[in-house]
């Protein structure tokens, strides 16, 4: 049982005038399982090739059955692992774009070489899946250090299929024209916050363009959340609280309207809910109601949802730093600069 003093405490709360609370659900987030063709040195998933956790049949089918139970459902986001090599990835994106749902695909990219996902890119371009690919940086051998050897050039290959394809051709054009949306996300390969999107995306979009002629929509930057292998990476160089302190030091109150807890449900391969992906690496289950109760994908029904208190913990630093941080993207914008 995750009682309320269990899941909130800390100098997050600390932070609040009042306690997070649940908005309209207006994203289902669903973590397929925990088997990647990578394990990267910053996955808060820990995933990687060994892993065999997995969303069952049972799961899936509960989880298209969500697209009509949820009244304001807008965006199905597909994360992994590698989300493509669970056997139902498919049958989900048909399902939710039949429901006129906008399809996210958290893609590494080297996926696209792997066997059997020849014709990946194509299915994703067939079905207009919004690709939120991982490059987080445009140098060779900063991606290979934290990704693996190998994996930069891969990243590029995957980038110029999906351009020959269509996408990446909606630069300047509002989120809500339909087209085929290729964001990229950077994050820090160390101990630090992002810089600013804006700034980062115009030498993104210079060295990408000029060098390798790839074009994309819309750089995202994340911060690092001090969790899973980050976490260890962190104790190993003994800068823990070095981070932590920097993250709590950035937070930035007008980051909370935004947090993606608000609007986001997170399924897990498991059938149970969380009100982001950090709290699902972190077991930070839904606070109980006032009755005791924890809802699960098996028997939710959205009226436990919107305005239930969220679950917050010193991690959430993470996602109200600076700019702020969500998986999608910085939460207000960048100071001007004179």
């Amino acid at each position: 049982m995750n009682s309320l003093s269990e899941q909130i405490s800390g100098q997050f709360r600390q932070k609040l005038a009042a306690p997070l609370t649940r908005s309209q659900t207006t994203v289902l987030q669903i973590n397929l399982g925990r088997l990647c063709n990578q394990s990267c040195s910053h996955c808060h998933v820990a995933a990687g090739p060994w892993r065999t956790e997995s969303l069952s049949k049972e799961g899936v089918q509960r989880c298209i059955a969500l697209f009509d139970d949820l009244p304001h459902l807008k965006v199905i986001d597909l994360t992994g692992g590698a989300p493509e090599l669970h056997s139902a990835f498919r049958e989900l994106v048909v399902a939710a774009r039949s429901h006129q749902l906008e399809v996210i695909d958290r893609c590494n990219l080297t996926i696209l070489e792997e066997p059997g996902q020849e014709s990946l890119a194509t299915f994703l371009a067939e079905q207009s899946v919004h690709v939120i690919a991982s490059l987080p940086c445009y140098s060779h051998e900063n991606v290979d250090r934290q990704r693996g050897e190998g994996v930069f050039a891969k990243s590029l290959r995957g980038l110029q299929q999906l351009n020959r394809l269509g996408y990446g051709q909606l630069e300047g054009v509002g989120s809500s024209e339909e087209g085929l949306r290729l964001d990229l996300v950077f994050n820090p390969a160390g101990p630090q916050l992002p810089p600013p999107a804006e700034l980062l995306e115009k030498d993104y979009r210079r060295v990408l363009k000029e060098e390798f002629g790839i074009v994309f929509d819309r750089l995202i930057t994340l911060t690092n959340m001090p969790i899973a292998r980050f976490l260890a990476d962190l104790r190993r160089q003994k800068k823990e609280q070095e981070y932590q302190q920097l993250l709590i030091e950035a937070f930035n109150r007008a980051t909370l309207p935004g947090l993606m807890c608000r609007h986001t449900l997170s399924v897990s391969w498991d059938g149970q809910l969380y009100d982001c992906d950090f709290n699902q690496m972190l077991k930070l289950g839904l606070v109980e109601d006032m009755e005791g109760s924890v809802p699960d994908l098996w028997n939710l029904s959205p009226e436990q949802l919107e305005g239930r208190e969220i679950a917050t913990g010193d991690h959430c630093f993470g996602c109200t730093a600076g700019q702020g941080s969500s998986c999608g993207g910085s939460l207000v914008e960048a100071p001007a600069t004179s």
